[in-house]
């Protein structure tokens, strides 16, 4: 499982799917693409993320997410009415959350570092596989048995759930296998599918939907829109360099090199960065998978080689050289211009999904150091 959950995290496969329910979306989604300065990011208005929608009403809200693999369907629906309120009659069809949430699980850290940005920390009483959430409070909650550790996200406890009581599961569904036979405790599943989208803006918009199962929705616009104001000041400051390095990432595993598709998450944000990304012309908006033999052709001159790894030892030229002496052939080794990750001593895989302008900030400072000054790297640092 920690090697699966592993290449989800450093290749970016998105090779998940998940059933459908063939009902039409009758709205359109806003597709504003704009700086938050110029909108008030506020009311049901989505500016990045193509994958959910929001309609306020009365006396309910009706969240909307689509199907990421067929975006004129429907993958979840729900109604939103406040704890506080009499249940109205006549809502539309779809899963009933009343509002705020108190009880909680979830599924992954990505849930749970949306939790942590807008304090719904607090409602957690269950988590999977809590030795890949480097979150303290979570941490400490589960070592004292505040929160209780269910398991394996495909094959969790449904006896340490039920004793727990949520009043709803934080999921990202995965490869159409369902939730089994946790679904026949009645318990809803609120499906988070920021995962799937491919723009750096877009995934983080996604704290405007959870949020609003915990009533939080204004503090979730304003840290949005601080992220979309600090991300669009550093794209534009990279807008202006008169040279964009070149650059690749990752490294062949099980004889396939994972690079981020041409319209990939990554490739949005190293294009931002200032940076020529080698496969910028690829369509894909995943991962492709090539051979070292194609990448070496590509990238064998390239300015910089990125490596994302989690290791409780760093990883240095000597250590690359040894898991393939191949390496050595590309001009980034010959001259020492890798830059290194590790998703085991930093918050990488945290704060990706949430904070795309620190992971910016980070390779505008490695790309063009002239920009940032006084700038120290958080993620990535030269390999050794």
């Amino acid at each position: 499982m920690a090697k699966y959950l592993f290449l989800i995290l450093s290749f970016c496969l998105l090779l998940f799917s998940c059933r459908n329910n063939k009902q039409e979306i009758k709205s359109e989604y806003i597709a504003n693409q704009a700086y938050s300065n110029e909108y008030n990011i506020a009311g049901d208005s989505i500016y990045y993320a193509v994958g959910f929608q929001i309609e306020t009403h009365t006396d309910y809200r009706l969240v909307t997410v689509r199907n990421p693999w067929n975006m004129n369907l429907v993958l979840q629906r729900y109604v939103l009415v406040s704890k506080t309120a009499a249940l109205p009659e006549n809502l539309p069809e779809g899963v009933l959350i009343r509002t705020p949430l108190e009880r909680t699980v979830s599924y992954g850290s990505v849930q749970c570092s949306f939790f942590a940005e807008f304090g719904a920390l607090p409602t957690l009483v269950g988590v999977c596989e809590p030795q890949y959430i480097h979150i303290p409070y979570v941490q400490e909650g589960v070592h004292s048995g505040r929160i209780a550790d269910i398991g394996q996200g495909t094959n969790p406890d449904l006896e340490k759930i039920m004793l727990a009581e949520p009043e709803a599961l934080f999921t990202a569904p995965i490869d159409g296998s369902g939730y089994g036979q946790t679904a026949k405790l009645g318990i809803p599943f609120i499906e988070c599918m920021d995962y799937m989208e491919s723009s750096p803006l877009g995934r983080a918009e996604w704290i405007r939907f959870m949020a609003l199962f915990f009533e939080k929705k204004d503090l979730a616009d304003s840290l949005f829109r601080e992220t979309v104001d600090n991300y669009n000041q550093l794209k534009e400051l990279s807008a202006q360099v008169n040279r964009r390095p070149s650059v690749f990432a990752e490294t062949i595993y099980s004889g396939v090199w994972y690079l981020p598709g041409g319209q990939s998450y990554m490739a949005h944000i190293f294009r931002d960065s200032g940076a020529d990304y080698l496969w910028k012309d690829d369509t894909g908006t995943g991962s492709i998978g090539l051979s070292f033999e194609s990448v070496l052709d590509k990238a064998d001159k390239a300015d910089f080689w990125l490596i994302k790894y989690n290791n409780p030892q760093d990883m240095s030229y000597e250590s690359l050289k040894k898991n393939n002496p191949n390496y050595a052939f590309f001009d980034a080794f010959k001259h020492r211009n890798i830059y290194a990750c590790n998703m085991g001593k930093v918050t990488y895989y945290e704060d990706l999904p949430i904070h795309p302008d620190y992971i910016l900030k980070d390779l505008v400072g490695l790309f063009h150091p002239e920009l940032l000054p006084d700038y120290q790297a958080k993620y990535y640092n030269k390999m050794r």
